[in-house]
């Protein structure tokens, strides 16, 4: 898996005291997962036509119609809601006891249910307000999420049904990576919060200035001004992720910030700036963070990751192996608290 703060380095923080150099067999560092962290969203796996209930469009006008109360409501499809709180998603547990581990599921509510909770908030209940998120034909439903940040009142409301708004950092520390359901649950939130912080943030256009306002049930946003419209659309921040590796001695190279909680390490990370390539940008973060020459870059895979500053709503980590051709390091220490060491044991 790609995200810094789950990777071989909870396994090192747990095992052994962090040295300048260590022999510690790489294989008691890794975890094999079917999917990362945020990845795998099973109501994002195929985009209906447009003429299908499922659709953006086709739901988008069942839900005006839903909300309005006029005219005939069809029976499919069921429609689902994911309120959010400054970025936290509505999540419950199933655990019976704390001794049974953390067992979490999304805090989904139905459209009726969403709109007798806001009646008398200051959140409106609208085709604006409404996310479109995706769909499950299996389960007959259409998939929204709606930001509630500004009705307080609803934290102790669904606290009396056992439901409450969780760090989604939180969720994903909780959550079995074995359990393909609770993946599925986990890459569903992080989608949704990508999509509500970015109209966050993109409230105005950045061309003119105008109020922006949603279109195409929340995927994309337009210039309201009339001598602009502008078509907005989700951002996506690119960041390059890299296991830099001694080949010639079998060493890696971990690091860590001083943000970092204590004996947490990571690969090395960084964004992408304008006119670079991927493997151009494993090699400039490398080099401006630890002096080190890389050579060989080899793709890895990618991770969309939700969970960054709110500027900047999603992130897609791509994971590349980076070949050194020296491990002679000189730290920044602007960028980095220190840097660590593994040499990698095969048997």
């Amino acid at each position: 898996m790609l995200c810094s703060s789950t990777n071989v380095t909870t396994l090192l923080s747990k095992r052994t005291k962090i040295q300048t150099l260590s022999s510690i067999p790489l294989h008691l560092c890794t975890m094999s997962l079917i999917s990362h962290a945020f990845a795998g969203n099973p109501i994002r796996s195929r985009t209906p036509k447009q003429t299908d209930p499922f659709s953006p469009q086709s739901a988008f006008q069942t839900l005006k119609t839903l909300l309005l109360g006029h005219g005939q409501v069809p029976i499919s499809p069921y429609f689902k809601v994911l309120p959010f709180r400054k970025g936290k998603p509505l999540a419950g547990t199933t655990a019976d006891s704390p001794a049974d581990g953390p067992n979490w599921h999304l805090g989904w509510l139905s459209l009726r249910e969403c709109k007798d909770f806001l009646e008398n908030s200051e959140v409106s209940l609208s085709e604006d307000s409404l996310v479109y998120l995706g769909c499950k034909y299996e389960d007959d439903a259409v998939y929204w999420a709606i930001d509630v940040s500004d009705a307080s009142e609803l934290v102790s409301e669904l606290g009396a049904r056992q439901f409450c708004f969780v760090e989604l950092r939180t969720l994903m520390v909780a959550t079995d990576w074995a359990d393909a359901k609770a993946m599925g649950e986990l890459a569903v939130a992080g989608h949704a919060r990508a999509l509500i912080e970015w109209h966050k943030v993109a409230r105005f256009c950045g061309f003119c200035g105008g109020k922006t306002i949603p279109m195409e049930a929340g995927r994309r946003k337009q210039c309201s001004n009339e001598s602009c419209k502008k078509r907005i659309y989700p951002r996506v921040d690119p960041v390059v992720i890299m296991l830099v590796i001694d080949k010639e001695n079998d060493r890696v190279l971990l690091s860590r910030q001083s943000r970092f909680v204590p004996r947490m390490w990571s690969c090395l990370a960084g964004f992408i700036e304008p006119g670079e390539s991927l493997e151009e940008a494993v090699r400039r973060e490398t080099w401006e963070e630890t002096g080190i020459e890389v050579g060989e870059v080899k793709y890895h895979s990618s991770q969309p990751w939700p969970v960054g500053p709110s500027s900047m709503p999603c992130q897609l980590m791509v994971g590349f192996y980076a070949y050194a051709k020296s491990l002679e390091i000189d730290v920044d220490k602007e960028e980095l608290e220190g840097t660590f060491v593994i040499l990698m044991d095969s048997k």
